[in-house]
């Protein structure tokens, strides 16, 4: 039975997107919080090499934060689902009774993305969520994306920016890999072969942003940009 709830966000010269972020978990944390009151939920920011102003940021919306300095999102994802486990254990509360949320400082979730999850983890120890691209105008580069996404249950993708997994599976294989880019992939693909306690959903999408440059050697900006211009 889950416990305890540990939000993870990884963040690297993010000030522009991230108050965006942040305030829409703020809004799914407290839905939790709402639904299942004895429920403790936290949000944690892991800034890696930030030069602008993130921290301020994270100060400001009043949650934890983890300053790091790896230049490296596999490493970064670890390093803060590390802290979420080191204090979940200081509340008492095992791995097994600990979801750990991911989603990326770029993504803003639903109002029933922590609910929908933990709906599931009575179920599954592991929810692969689905992403759209968040204000990407260009059609013909929206009408390619969407010709390769399939926004369905039991779909193929796997994203850093949705997934949600129990303390225990995460440690069973080993955790996140200090990868510069599929590190969500990787992951995925361990626990696959690990257990079938795992769901591929479009229960709990997330928008992330559809910008160019990103933050992260063939993430979703990289992805978005070569569609673009393939279609130019």
């Amino acid at each position: 039975m889950i416990r305890a709830v540990q939000v993870v966000v990884p963040a690297r010269d993010e000030e522009r997107l991230l108050p965006r972020c942040l305030e829409s978990l703020e809004v799914a944390c407290a839905e939790l919080r709402r639904s299942r009151p004895g429920l403790r939920v936290d949000v944690t920011v892991v800034l890696d090499r930030c030069v602008d102003r993130s921290a301020e940021v994270v100060g400001h919306a009043g949650v934890r934060r983890v300053t790091v300095d790896h230049g490296n999102v596999g490493a970064t994802r670890h390093a803060g689902i590390r802290e979420a486990l080191e204090t979940a254990a200081l509340m008492d509360v095992g791995a097994d009774d600990l979801w750990i949320a991911c989603t990326d400082a770029d993504t803003v979730v639903p109002a029933h993305w922590l609910t929908g999850q933990v709906e599931l983890s009575e179920v599954h120890d592991v929810v692969i969520g689905t992403v759209e691209p968040l204000g990407l105008t260009d059609t013909s580069v929206l009408a390619e994306w969407r010709a390769r996404h399939h926004l369905i249950e039991g779909h193929p993708h796997v994203h850093g920016a949705n997934l949600g997994l129990r303390g225990s599976a995460y440690l069973e294989v080993g955790g996140f890999r200090p990868m510069e880019s599929d590190e969500d992939v990787d992951l995925v693909r361990r626990i696959r072969a690990h257990s079938a306690r795992w769901v591929a959903t479009d229960t709990v999408r997330v928008a992330s942003s559809a910008r160019r440059t990103g933050r992260c050697r063939a993430g979703f900006a990289d992805y978005l940009a070569s569609l673009e211009d393939e279609v130019g």
